[in-house]
């Protein structure tokens, strides 16, 4: 029994890699899309509100595995197309980490859009005015201020999105709730497994909602704060 709780634990590190990996997805993919809808211009608004009426309008589960097996499938045929005999089997941590990513960049574009229409227009003329350019302006007052109006909408995303690898388990990854559900199999105790892999699952959102209200302590000094 204690090789199996061994197992999960090493799985409940490859969990914590796929969650962060996938984070660092979303948050790009967030600052472009949050982007896109604020520029103005139609092609790059209309092409962000796709992708995020698309994306969360759909179950995690569908969309991985449509990336997961319909990518495979649409690569092969492809590549047969082109006369190649290769054949491409998408990695099933790449394939969780992006799918994931995919997904909640769509909800961090929004979680970020309404963090920048939060901050006063008038900050930003005045950094114009100054001299300021449109990056460094963005930078210096843009971002600090940004931070802390999204804090709570990234906490809520963040704290999903750990939860969401799981998922990842029905592609094959041999994360935690693979292993949990192996050693369930194997020994016909499946409440005990899975009791553990939801206190390790309650841990690491525990730990990350510490982290992030100290976080959001930090950037609201000298304002009220919103309670996460």
């Amino acid at each position: 029994m204690n090789d199996y709780y061994i197992a999960i634990l090493q799985g409940a590190v490859l969990t914590v890699g796929v969650s962060l990996l996938a984070l660092l997805v979303s948050i790009v993919l967030g600052l472009l899309g949050a982007g896109a809808k604020l520029s103005g211009h139609p092609t790059l608004v209309g092409l962000a509100t796709a992708y995020t009426t698309v994306v969360r309008g759909i179950p995690d589960l569908v969309v991985m595995l449509l990336v997961f097996y319909g990518g495979t499938i649409g690569l092969n045929h492809l590549l047969e197309a082109m006369g190649s005999r290769a054949t491409v089997d998408i990695n099933p941590f790449l394939a969780g980490v992006l799918t994931i990513g995919f997904i909640y960049g769509a909800y961090m574009t929004e979680t970020f859009r309404g963090a920048i229409l939060a901050i006063p227009k008038g900050q930003m003329e005045a950094a114009w005015a100054f001299g300021m350019g449109r990056t460094q302006a963005f930078l210096r007052i843009t971002a600090p201020q940004m931070v802390r109006y999204a804090l709570p909408g990234f906490t809520n995303n963040w704290l999903v999105l750990i939860k969401a690898t799981a998922l990842v388990s029905l592609i094959g990854l041999k994360e935690m709730t693979y292993l949990a559900k192996q050693a369930s199999a194997a020994t016909r105790s499946p409440f005990a497994f899975f009791l553990f892999t939801a206190a390790l699952f309650l841990i690491y959102t525990t730990v990350s909602l510490y982290a992030l209200r100290k976080l959001n302590a930090r950037y609201s000094l000298g304002s009220k704060r919103v309670h996460l």
